[in-house]
């Protein structure tokens, strides 16, 4: 008895994973657990970066797992690989904003950390971002025949979905060491990511990227308005 208990309860805690599991329906849209708290947890945690709070890591972290269960499910390949690079990079990110400021110019706030990048540096990502684009794109659109093991269906809109891939883990690095540019790539990405998830049916979370447009370009002005303020 105590066996098969235990079974169930795996059982029903794996249906929390599942993105056929309705959690609630709202006017004929079937809300899964797994969209409904990750889109939850990932917009605390854009609402966190905006505010400049270090807790936007270790709460994104948690989103980007339960994405990442999400992508896999709908195809959205190149997203589910993207959520693996944010998972490794909210570590980076969270420790970086604890360590790596403190080389930079000593301040009574640590707003001063906030910073332009370089026009030569911004021209790099844009080269990288287009060339790692075709690469990634090429081989999401290929994935089901050279990995037919783990992914059994061919990949829905991989340049596409490459791209606010690539542009996402762009912007990662960049607000890690906490540029302003990486807003201007967020704000991109959200505009593309809101008619790519209603395309696939997640309507969730293509609101939420209606959000986390709104959100990133009110960190956009918020972090101009701290450079400006800050001691240079």
């Amino acid at each position: 008895t105590k066996i098969l208990s235990n079974h169930t309860s795996m059982e029903t805690f794996l249906k929390f994973f599942d993105i056929s599991t309705t959690f609630f329906t709202v006017l004929g849209y079937q809300m899964s657990y797994l969209e409904f708290v990750g889109t939850l947890l990932s917009l605390v945690s854009v609402y966190l970066v905006t505010r400049n709070n270090i807790w936007t890591w270790p709460i994104g972290n948690i989103a980007v797992i339960l994405f990442g269960i999400l992508f896999y499910q709908i195809q959205l390949y190149s997203d589910f690989i993207e959520q693996i690079y944010f998972f490794i990079t909210g570590f980076f990110g969270w420790w970086a904003w604890l360590y790596i400021q403190k080389g930079r110019k000593k301040s009574a706030s640590e707003d001063a950390s906030i910073v332009y990048n370089s026009v030569i540096s911004n021209g790099i990502y844009i080269l990288v971002i287009a060339l790692a684009t075709i690469v990634a794109g090429y081989y999401m659109s290929i994935i089901h025949i050279l990995l037919p093991q783990f992914f059994q269906e061919a990949a829905s809109f991989p340049y596409l979905d490459a791209f606010t891939t690539i542009m996402s883990f762009a912007a990662t690095i960049l607000m890690a060491h906490k540029k302003i540019e990486c807003w201007n790539l967020w704000i991109f990405v959200d505009i593309i990511g809101i008619w790519l998830y209603f395309t696939k049916g997640v309507l969730f979370i293509s609101l939420l990227y209606v959000l986390f447009l709104i959100l990133a370009s009110n960190g956009l002005l918020n972090w101009r308005k701290t450079y400006k303020k800050s001691p240079r």
